[in-house]
């Protein structure tokens, strides 16, 4: 497979990944998953929560892509699920390090894009809050605000 398929490949799994992780953020964490979800929004300092287990259960179909992508000769499957766990990556480092400072690494980065994603999912952790179910994109407005809020300097 040429490189530039493989990168396709990688960053089309990786962009995929951003609508799965809403979508079942909203309708499967928030619904019939809340009962592992829900410790998550009531946050007391626990360095684990039910609500990891989700990472557990969108690392399966990384794995299994990886796996049988190697033992069919790094065909299309290892490319997706490769691009599957740098999301997986990409939503640990900004969420659990970034946003909720599990691990307390990386929190001096600051520039807009990360201020505006922060300002919105914590905005999805105020009481009845309903909205904001992304991830690593979050809805415009938090991004014009935080631009603004730049341009006014």
């Amino acid at each position: 497979m040429s490189w530039y398929i493989a990168t396709i490949l990688v960053l089309a799994a990786f962009f995929f990944m951003e609508f799965v992780a809403w979508f079942s953020h909203k309708y499967v964490m928030h619904g019939f998953l809340w009962i592992l979800h829900k410790d998550h929004h009531m946050r007391d300092g626990r360095k684990f929560e039910w609500n990891d287990v989700f990472a557990v259960i969108f690392a399966v179909p990384s794995f299994l892509f990886i796996y049988t992508g190697i033992e069919a000769g790094f065909d299309w499957k290892f490319y997706i699920g490769a691009g599957i766990a740098l999301y997986g990556l990409a939503y640990f480092t900004f969420h659990d390090v970034l946003v909720h400072g599990r691990i307390p690494f990386l929190q001096k980065l600051s520039n807009r894009y990360l201020r505006a994603t922060i300002t919105a999912h914590m905005d999805h952790h105020k009481p009845k809050a309903h909205y904001n179910y992304g991830f690593l994109v979050a809805p415009m407005k938090y991004y014009k605000e935080e631009w603004a809020k730049e341009n006014k300097k």
